[in-house]
């Protein structure tokens, strides 16, 4: 079968087409023929070697949809069914640039109604996390969250979950992002930038409840935290901001096996209250263009390869 992965790391060029055997499902799981993987920045550090060297070739890609082609039926699943997928590029299946992925049949979920393979392999990786970040912080009704990096995929999924269970949301954007930001419904919208946290604290002086830091900007974002606030970090920042906040590491690794939340996001997407973009979608076989394109910045939503 043909895979796009990494023999030797490096920049964009490292991304090869390969030839490997196929793999075929054991018992509790599902073969899927893939037909989309979203490219997402993960996909990038993993090429570059930032993820550790692990068996070659390597092979990228946390998000995956297509339709089963081998399964026991559990988890009553059924071959033909159409569905999304959480990959694990560093787990025993290895990632979803692959035309024939292996997942636990408690991994997946039915692509949402209406969508296509391209849209539905935007949602899991990225769903996962900003359901485990609502989790992980606790929030009540009413409570405050600020999210940056609200333009990027996870920033869209946290402003519209978190708008869902009835949270106040403050948003950052960049000028050119604010029309798309401000559809996805958030309280409030601040400017990106250094001084985000400052601008934050114009509307709660005393600070949010809580901060999704999506840009990943660590001590510049931490300040608008108010006093025993909850911070949620994507790449385990491991600093200690002070004045009681808790700092709350988010891994989607730990929800591989959360096929019941993947459907909750399923539903999500049919009814309307979550957005699935697609910025391009790109031949397997240009898995290379698609990491050059998503390295140059400015891509909002998700560039797919399709299979």
């Amino acid at each position: 079968m043909k895979i796009i992965g990494v023999e030797k790391f490096g920049g964009p060029e490292a991304l090869t087409v390969l030839d490997v055997a196929e793999p075929h499902a054991g018992p509790g799981e599902v073969r899927i023929r893939v037909h989309a993987a979203a490219v997402s920045p993960t996909d990038t550090v993993l090429r570059a070697g930032g993820q550790g060297t692990g068996n070659l070739p390597a092979v990228p890609g946390m998000d995956a949809a297509g339709v089963i082609d081998e399964t026991d039926g559990s988890g009553g699943w059924q071959a033909g069914d159409r569905v999304m997928a959480i990959a694990l590029p560093l787990g025993e299946h290895r990632g979803a640039y692959q035309e024939f992925l292996v997942a636990p049949a408690d991994s997946i979920a039915h692509i949402p109604a209406g969508m296509d393979f391209a849209e539905a392999s935007t949602l899991p990786m990225n769903g996962l996390t900003a359901v485990q970040t609502l989790e992980k912080l606790g929030l009540q009704p009413g409570q405050s969250l600020a999210v940056t990096g609200a333009a990027g995929t996870l920033g869209n999924y946290l402003v519209q979950l978190a708008k869902h269970a009835g949270l106040v949301v403050v948003a950052d954007a960049a000028e050119k992002d604010r029309d798309l930001v401000s559809g996805l419904g958030p309280d409030y919208i601040v400017e990106r930038g250094d001084n985000v946290a400052e601008r934050i604290r114009e509307f709660f002086p005393e600070g949010v409840d809580a901060l999704a830091d999506a840009a990943v900007m660590n001590d510049k974002a931490a300040p608008a935290v108010k006093d025993g606030g909850g911070f949620a970090t994507y790449r385990w920042w491991q600093q200690d901001p002070g004045r009681g906040i808790t700092v709350h590491p988010i891994s989607v690794r730990d929800d591989y096996h959360s096929g019941q939340k993947l459907e909750a996001l399923r539903r999500l997407a049919e009814d309307g209250t979550l957005t699935l973009r697609v910025a391009d979608r790109l031949p397997a076989e240009k898995a290379s263009e698609a990491h050059r394109m998503l390295e140059a910045g400015g891509v909002r939503g998700r560039l797919v390869l399709l299979f």
